[in-house]
């Protein structure tokens, strides 16, 4: 048996520190003494005001500079990336296109009032382009009709996709993306928007989700983000832009880069005089498979029914085979009505 004389006498319990304060402070923390320097207060000023001295995450000038390149490389791809995940977004269908095709009011307007400007002075050679552009916009507005309706059909179905959420994504612009981005909110779905700092700023288009529009400052990064969810890339009649992200999609595919997804051009008439596969497939600079990367459709069911049958053909089906039966019969029904 112990011996009661050999327990520990009784203790008080161990108190916990404070997280911050304690009873004595520090030596740093009390005003040094200066042994009479008058100078002590200016110059421990000047170091607490000197760059250097502010925390590094808190310097702008630094973070700024040339040598934090890499640093908000990181950071302008992991702000994105946390949102999506936290958002649980798996699966993207990337919409671009022109920024300058309108709606089709919008676009008529237009033209009627560049045309009531050289009606007054019919010699003008520079109101007579003006009206050939705002004619040739108004003849593509049914593009922004049909970029609409196609984000309708891919924010009805976002919620069935096999694996995950399915979501629009644009670069946020006005015209063919505000499109996409308005549709989807026309059927009550989310869609997101990746925006990118110009020289002259331009604004998000209001139809895309506040909580998932991003700004990006380099383009490489809003690049990745545009295609690291990506199912298929759905490319309207566009610009210098349009084309940069369509050539990046088909040039990884065909160095298999990545795994080639669903590439729709809709318009053929207006991809066949902006591009001419068949003829650089001629001229032996794209080998002829490159040239099946792609396909062209005409409206929002057909690009929709062909980035479903090429999953379907891959084994790799997007949706429920029921919910694209049931797609079908919705759509059969609309038509005959």
């Amino acid at each position: 048996m112990t011996d009661e004389r050999d327990l520990p006498s009784a203790r008080p319990n161990p108190r916990r520190a404070h997280r911050v304060d304690r009873i004595a402070a520090f030596p740093g923390e009390q005003p040094q003494d200066a042994q009479g320097d008058s100078r002590a207060p200016s110059l421990l000023r000047s170091i607490l005001q000197s760059p250097s001295y502010q925390e590094a995450d808190r310097d702008g000038e630094f973070l700024q500079s040339e040598a934090a390149r890499g640093i908000r490389l990181q950071l302008d791809f992991l702000k994105a990336e946390t949102l999506l995940r936290e958002h649980q977004i798996a699966h993207t269908i990337v919409v671009f296109g022109s920024t300058r095709i309108c709606e089709a009011q919008a676009a008529r307007r237009a033209v009627a009032s560049i045309a009531g400007e050289l009606s007054l002075n019919p010699d003008d050679d520079g109101l007579q382009r003006r009206l050939k552009t705002a004619r040739s916009i108004a003849a593509k507005s049914k593009y922004y009709r049909i970029a609409r309706e196609f984000g309708q059909i891919v924010g009805a179905a976002g919620e069935k996709a096999i694996g995950g959420r399915l979501m629009i994504m644009t670069g946020s612009g006005p015209g063919i993306m505000e499109a996409a981005n308005r549709g989807a909110r026309d059927v009550g779905a989310q869609s997101i928007g990746l925006n990118i700092t110009l020289p002259k700023e331009q604004d998000p288009n209001q139809y895309v989700t506040p909580e998932l529009c991003f700004k990006f400052h380099y383009f490489a990064m809003r690049k990745l983000h545009l295609l690291m969810r990506a199912r298929a890339l759905v490319a309207f009649p566009g610009g210098f832009g349009t084309m940069d992200e369509l050539f990046e999609v088909l040039s990884l595919a065909q160095t298999r880069k990545i795994a080639p997804v669903p590439v729709v051009l809709v318009g053929e008439s207006y991809w066949r005089r902006a591009f001419d596969p068949d003829f650089l497939v001629e001229e032996g600079v794209i080998d002829p498979e490159d040239r099946d990367l792609f396909w062209f459709a005409e409206s929002a069911e057909e690009a929709w029914q062909g980035i479903l049958r090429w999953y379907q053909a891959a084994g790799q089906p997007l949706l429920p085979i029921g919910e694209v039966a049931s797609r079908r019969k919705s759509i059969s029904r609309e038509v005959e009505s």
